[in-house]
């Protein structure tokens, strides 16, 4: 489903960010994936929706090739997969449904489907009572709710989330988590990148590693022991 052959990426002011990286993920899997500040982590999930592509190698997404890929070719594929941020990215000036909405409407959605898609989503994270609130009036917690009902309301394949709950406190990171391997568990593959170490030591999913640029530890290896930082 999502499979990156020998991808380097690099950059002309600060060097290489991936190095020659190999990795399938497949369908339905969830998947860690972790390492420093500057290890490659979100250059690695930027190739799996093309924001990036690689310098070298192949990154194939859904029978998408990063090497033939049209701009429109993109666009289909960024339909199919729903994306969350750390820091949120909602709109300040649109209630919690127009968010929400607003991807619907961009791909040019009927107007009669989106109301109930919203509805659905909404329930699904657990904000059906918050629909006409604005962001502002939201924690944290609620907030990256609001941007990962927008980002399931095409109904993705995968979810790629990159440190979702990084700027939240122990209480809103339990929640999101929980609502991702709900997700998860429904069918959607997810890709998330985090920092903490705690969470990830008490959950039984795949752990890739990433240091300077290189897996260093993939769980899903048979068996797998982190190897030298290069």
């Amino acid at each position: 489903m999502i499979r990156f052959t020998r991808v380097t990426k690099t950059y002309p002011r600060t060097g290489t960010a991936v190095q020659d990286v190999s990795l399938t993920v497949n369908k339905g899997e969830f998947v860690f994936l972790t390492g420093a500040s500057g290890a490659g982590k979100t250059s690695l999930l930027r190739m799996v929706y093309l924001e990036e592509r690689p310098t070298s190698g192949e990154v194939r997404v859904a029978g998408t090739s990063s090497v033939t890929a049209t701009a429109r070719d993109v666009a289909k594929l960024r339909r199919k997969l729903g994306i969350v941020f750390q820091d949120f990215r909602l709109l300040e000036h649109r209630t919690v449904e127009q968010n929400v909405s607003f991807a619907l409407e961009v791909i040019g959605a009927p107007t009669a489907v989106i109301s109930g898609k919203v509805n659905r989503v909404l329930t699904q994270v657990g904000l059906a009572s918050k629909g006409r609130a604005f962001p502002r009036e939201l924690s944290g917690g609620e907030q990256q709710r609001v941007a990962i009902a927008r980002a399931l309301v095409n109904d993705p394949f995968a979810l790629i989330a990159d440190e979702p709950t990084g700027n939240l406190d122990d209480r809103a990171t339990r929640g999101i988590f929980q609502l991702l391997r709900e997700i998860n568990a429904a069918g959607t593959a997810i890709i998330m990148a985090t920092h903490n170490l705690e969470l990830i030591r008490r959950q039984e999913f795949r752990t890739i590693e990433m240091a300077r640029g290189q897996i260093v530890f993939d769980s899903a290896e048979p068996s797998a022991t982190p190897k030298p930082a290069p």
